[in-house]
């Protein structure tokens, strides 16, 4: 029911480590090599550049925890899924879709990887159906 294959794992840990690698090419070197404070960037620059930096370091500790880290995977299939739905899908179907957005499409596509290695079965099994803890001591 809940056994989840070392090929399973394998995967997902290599879906870890494909974002950590990918963070550590394009958002380190920003970060690492700006001559500017963090804080001068701009408000949302500064903001996204710190969340993907936390996510960052939650995917590494992905790559030892895959299951326990499935929520941090969960995040980012539900928000690339939701993008791609409201952002670029309803531009393609109106006729409207701008090729200058291509780019981030495909990159934020590469979320098929991620239902692809996804443990449905665990993440029914453990958020879903089972019970939650309790709002308060009892007794």
């Amino acid at each position: 029911m809940n056994d989840i294959s070392n090929i399973r794992l394998y995967a997902l840990r290599a879906i870890y480590l494909l974002v950590v690698v990918g963070l550590a090419l394009t958002l380190w070197p920003e970060v690492l090599a700006s001559k500017k404070p963090i804080a001068s960037w701009g408000f949302f620059h500064g903001v996204q550049t710190c969340m993907m930096g936390a996510f960052w370091l939650l995917c590494a500790l992905g790559i030892r925890y895959p299951l326990q880290m499935l929520p941090i995977l969960m995040w980012e299939l539900i928000w690339k899924t939701m993008w791609l739905v409201a952002v670029p899908l309803p531009l393609y179907l109106n006729g409207t879709f701008d090729e200058k957005l291509l780019p981030n499409v495909m990159a934020i596509g590469a979320v098929v990887l991620i239902y692809l290695v996804m443990p449905w079965s665990y993440v029914y099994h453990h958020y879903v159906k089972k019970q939650g803890n309790p709002w308060r001591k009892l007794g």
